[in-house]
């Protein structure tokens, strides 16, 4: 029992930990388009770093390739449907989406629309067991936790929010990139019950998004809506998206089988509040500033994990 619960709390922090990569990969990437001025372009490069970085890994891993042979096995046999190993492409739709609506409705108006839209997708993929791990009840505990949260950040972000000429659909549009997130992180955890290595299934994705961006990126620019910008000289850390990505997607989809999806984003949106106040209070971007708002958002977002019972609904699924 000792043992569990040690494990439980282990992934708890993983997953918070997770949500503290996602604010480093949008700062780094976050510099990179201001620098190339081409937000499409600077997601691309993003991804093709991250899938040149595990491309290479791959190549010396024969755990990676045995957990592709395994994958490519299961499809054969019919246990997992082709089109669930396309999750690398709604991470690609997800960045895509940003790149589009964020200079609608602004950054923070995005953050809590697309953080609507991940929480109700969890709820729902936990209900139909869409993880792979089995199907968890949505209880009103946990519906009060999403809300919770949803209403943090709405909380963190309160001070940041500027006057932008107000559209429903490109709220709604952030709303269903958030969705597409949940979604991903659900196939991602299918994913990796086949392939059984969390870097195997992070290669699929990241093999799906790049294509994916590469495609949108050619489409803008026969277009005519972008053009090609030159890769800044520096500084280094502004490439490291990619790479932070390759160690988000392997670790998630390996904790998300375990978690749940709900959980998983409750700690992970913590951890990625907790990382923000981190980043903005030591090295921020110009005319940020660490506000009272954002401190009141984390510890209000720590409250959502305690309402929603995530030890009591662990203890319900033995």
């Amino acid at each position: 029992m000792s043992k569990s619960i040690n494990n439980h709390v282990r992934l708890d922090a993983l997953a918070a930990l997770s949500g503290m990569l996602i604010a480093l990969q949008a700062r780094a990437n976050g510099e990179l388009s201001h620098r190339m001025d081409n937000a499409p372009q600077a997601a691309l490069v993003s991804f093709s770093s991250g899938l040149l970085f595990i491309s290479i890994y791959a190549v010396f891993s024969p755990q990676i390739k045995a957990g592709i042979g395994r994958l490519r096995a299961a499809v054969s046999a019919g246990q997992i449907p082709i089109w669930r190993l396309f999750a690398g492409a709604l991470g690609g739709s997800f960045v895509a989406i940003q790149t589009t609506v964020v200079p609608l409705i602004g950054v923070a108006v995005y953050s809590v629309a697309s953080i609507a839209g991940q929480t109700a997708t969890s709820l729902l993929v936990d209900r139909i067991g869409f993880t792979g791990g089995g199907p968890k009840l949505i209880s009103r505990r946990r519906v009060g936790a999403a809300l919770i949260t949803v209403f943090a950040v709405l909380v963190s972000v309160a001070d940041k929010i500027e006057a932008h000429s107000f559209s429903f659909l490109a709220v709604a549009l952030a709303v269903f990139a958030g969705a597409l997130v949940g979604v991903q992180r659900a196939l991602n955890g299918q994913i990796n019950e086949h392939t059984d290595h969390s870097y195997a299934t992070s290669l699929l994705n990241f093999i799906n998004g790049t294509l994916f961006l590469l495609l949108f990126v050619v489409f803008l620019v026969l277009i005519g809506r972008v053009e090609l910008q030159p890769l800044p000289n520096g500084p280094w850390w502004i490439y490291t998206g990619g790479v932070i990505g390759v160690i988000y997607i392997a670790s998630t989809s390996l904790i998300v089988q375990h978690l749940g999806v709900l959980t998983f984003t409750l700690f992970s949106v913590g951890g990625q509040l907790f990382g923000s106040l981190l980043l903005d209070f030591y090295a921020p971007s110009e005319g940020v500033s660490v506000s009272w708002f954002l401190v009141t958002g984390i510890a209000m977002t720590y409250i959502g994990v305690v309402v929603g019972g995530v030890r009591q609904s662990r203890l319900a699924r033995k």
